[in-house]
């Protein structure tokens, strides 16, 4: 049944949203978009967005989230530089495709880290959403990875984590964050079905 009180909390929470965190998230938005279309450019946007949202969660007191983006500015500079060395026609990095056995041993790895790691959230009583916060965290690393080396695949595992991280964020009330990861659910569907399409291309 719809609470009547939900409303007036919402547009209470969002009349005081962080400046900082809308910024971040029209950034975070911009950067997926150019990703999707194979653009360098994407980087120096996610670098700065993920600077805003180190501090930003850091002081939330979501601490798996802050070590994830100061993590995510390193990938945001190693991708640059990768992808503007492959940003010639002749030397472009290409699309590649793993295997399912590949897959499965990245999902046992990234769920293996997420239970030791959330425990020891819940021992130390450091995070409010110790499972959430860890599987978040430990999934978004790892495929930033993937997605830096343009594997396809990196796409359908961003529907999942972009889907847990608007859980995360709704139970934390960071209210622009989950626009911008219900943008970044919607713009992974078309990033997977754009470099599957680029991907085939590739192969022929």
């Amino acid at each position: 049944m719809f609470d009547p009180e939900l409303l007036p909390t919402v547009i209470n929470a969002l009349a005081v949203m962080s400046g900082w965190e809308v910024l971040a998230s029209l950034l975070g938005i911009a950067y997926v978009i150019l990703a999707a279309r194979e653009s360098q450019w994407c980087w120096p946007l996610a670098f700065i967005s993920t600077l805003i949202y180190t501090l930003l969660f850091w002081d939330g007191q979501l601490p798996m989230q802050a070590i994830m983006n100061f993590y995510y500015m390193g990938m945001a500079i190693y991708g640059y530089l990768l992808w503007q060395r492959h940003g010639n026609q002749e030397d472009k990095l290409p699309i590649t495709s793993w295997p399912i056995l590949k897959q499965l041993l990245f999902f046992a790895a990234g769920s293996l880290l997420t239970f030791t790691l959330a425990q020891y959230l819940i021992h130390t009583e450091f995070s409010s959403n110790p499972y959430l916060d860890a599987g978040v965290m430990v999934f978004s690393i790892m495929n930033t990875f993937l997605m830096v080396k343009k594997v396809l695949q990196s796409w359908l595992y961003w529907i999942v984590i972009d889907a847990a991280a608007i859980v995360l964020y709704a139970q934390n009330s960071y209210y622009a964050t989950i626009v911008m990861y219900s943008v970044y659910l919607i713009l992974a569907i078309v990033g997977m079905i754009a470099w599957q399409k680029l991907y085939q291309q590739q192969a022929a």
